[in-house]
């Protein structure tokens, strides 16, 4: 992969400007400012464990949201055999974190994972919670109150081992279709293996308001993470599905396409999808060498991969869905633990790209930590941060940087919980107390955070890219997604590091195909980008 001019620019610009740095990746370029966190999970009020036997092994999720229209980011975190814990954002703007526990309806138990999606239109945030036995949709009713909406939306719960969600909006549809992933069979031994439950794909019914009975997406092999993405940059995003080599019998790693008013289908090898196989467990995507399509971060146990496409098209045609693994030069295989002397191969969990020193180079999280006492893979493993450099290579800083807890973990959020334009991370670990810190930076570049908004049915503009552009630097682009990671998901802000850059302009490409306008923002601000409109400040205050 290339690194475009926008992250070179950048760097170039910090040269000097910070004592604290990682190593230089390359001769001569100057290495990204290091993060700093500082863990406040005692003094933030987050109290949570997520436990429970084998049937809590996977799972884990966060889910990140903002459920009273105050612009913080609140959280919602699994509790597996125990109740599910809601947690209202109590920061101040630029301060230390602050939690409080509140009733909203969420406490259910038995929950894996958790995806906030506003499933009915109304411009209120409602959370597709994951669980062992019955998925439920609980609607939002503003304030941070939820009530359940199975019945009232015929959306099919189901009664397996569910393990992973996505979302999107098919062209010409009023509700979202959602895929979930199920896991093992529990009620069966789990050997021999082949005993995968089939993932469910639920489509709006036609003329209603709610979901159709839901497709079985066969064959199914134990996903443990979804996402529906436009790979091709079609305007139809497809289904990527990374599952666990653990239980299944001759599965790979497979995509479907999700094409309206037709059933799904697998891309196969005649059409370039290349057999892999992993413990795949977790996804993210960003457009990393400014070609205009995403690259994927596949976690497993040992290695992971980092795909891109093999081949570009130069005429314009759409790109066949075959994919290159560059984790190796790129060096984020992330195989085994990166301190200390237990030097067997990880575990990998809930991955994301987020720039966490704003210098318009996005960084990657990676989530570690031991199945349950598996005696072949670390126990001590050591969460990562990795961060881009001039070149495209990684270097990792988790160590540095202050958060490379070894706990259990699972489910993670990167987001800024105290608007102060630093995302911040909270993690959950299996079996332990949940950990949250504080990004305090010194140092760092300067960033925008931008919301979309459009008219119902897709409010939240799920499917739509994010560009941003500075003068003489290519693109960055963002995909508005629901799914990835490891059994949690994110609405609300979108974060662009900028670096030295002071100004830019911003534009959405939205779902349907429609290109927004060019429009200036200015550095260290959030805007709500409302669809014709111009960006639109918010003022956390």
């Amino acid at each position: 992969m290339r690194l475009g001019l926008c992250g070179f620019a950048v760097v170039l610009a910090w040269a000097g400007m910070s004592a604290a740095r990682a190593e230089e990746p390359l001769p001569g370029a100057p290495a990204p400012v290091v993060p700093s966190f500082v863990e406040e999970t005692a003094s933030a009020g987050i109290d949570n464990v997520y436990k429970g036997e084998w049937e809590y092994m996977v799972g884990g999720g966060a889910a990140s949201f903002d459920c009273n229209s105050d612009g913080y980011p609140d959280l919602l975190l699994a509790g597996g055999e125990q109740p599910a814990r809601f947690y209202r954002n109590a920061s101040k703007r630029g301060g230390v974190l602050a939690f409080t526990v509140e009733p909203s309806g969420l406490e259910l138990d038995k929950v894996s994972g958790a995806y906030p999606l506003d499933v009915d239109g109304d411009g209120i945030t409602d959370i597709v919670l994951l669980r062992v036995g019955e998925n439920v949709v609980m609607r939002g009713l503003g304030g941070c109150k939820f009530e359940r909406a199975n019945e009232a939306w015929s959306f099919a719960g189901g009664d397996a081992w569910w393990t992973s969600l996505s979302a999107t909006w098919e062209k010409g549809a009023g509700w979202p279709t959602i895929a979930v992933g199920s896991y093992i069979d529990r009620r069966e031994e789990i050997s021999p293996w082949g005993s995968c439950t089939d993932n469910w794909l639920l489509r709006p019914a036609a003329g209603a308001r709610g979901f159709d009975a839901p497709i079985a997406l066969k064959p199914s092999f134990c996903p443990l993470s979804i996402l529906f993405t436009d790979w091709n940059r079609s305007g139809t995003p497809s289904l990527r599905v990374s599952n666990d080599r653990e239980y299944y019998e001759g599965g790979q790693e497979q995509m479907w396409k999700v094409e309206p008013g037709k059933l799904p289908a697998l891309y196969t090898a005649d059409e370039g999808w290349k057999y892999l196989r992993i413990w795949g467990m977790g996804i993210a995507s960003y457009d990393l060498d400014f070609d205009g399509y995403p690259e994927y971060f596949l976690t497993s146990m040992a290695d992971n991969k980092l795909q891109t496409l093999a081949v570009v098209p130069k005429d314009g045609s759409s790109p066949k869905p075959a994919y290159a693994d560059v984790a190796y030069p790129s060096n984020v295989t992330a195989h085994r633990p990166y301190f200390g002397d237990d030097l067997k191969p990880s575990t990998a969990w809930h991955t994301q790209f987020e720039d966490v020193n704003n210098d318009g180079l996005v960084d990657l999280f990676i989530a570690k930590g031991n199945v349950w006492d598996m005696p072949d893979f670390a126990m001590k493993d050591p969460n990562n941060l990795l961060l881009q450099t001039v070149g495209g290579k990684f270097v990792e800083v988790g160590d540095k940087a202050g958060v490379a807890s070894v706990e259990q973990s699972r489910g993670a959020a990167l987001a800024d919980f105290n608007l102060d334009g630093l995302v911040d991370l909270v993690v959950v670990n299996r079996n332990s107390p949940a950990q949250i810190w504080r990004n305090t930076t010194a140092g760092a570049g300067g960033w925008i955070g931008v919301k979309l908004e459009q008219d119902a049915p897709n409010r939240d503009g799920v499917g739509a890219w994010i560009e941003l552009r500075c003068e003489g630097m290519p693109v960055m682009r963002r995909e508005v997604t629901v799914g990835g990671g490891h059994a949690g998901g994110q609405a609300g802000w979108w974060h662009f590091g900028l670096g030295v850059i002071t100004s830019a302009e911003v534009r959405v490409l939205w779902p349907d195909g429609t290109a927004g306008e060019w429009q200036p923002v200015e550095a260290g601000r959030f805007y709500v980008l409302r669809r014709g409109e111009a960006p639109v400040p918010f003022d956390p205050a």
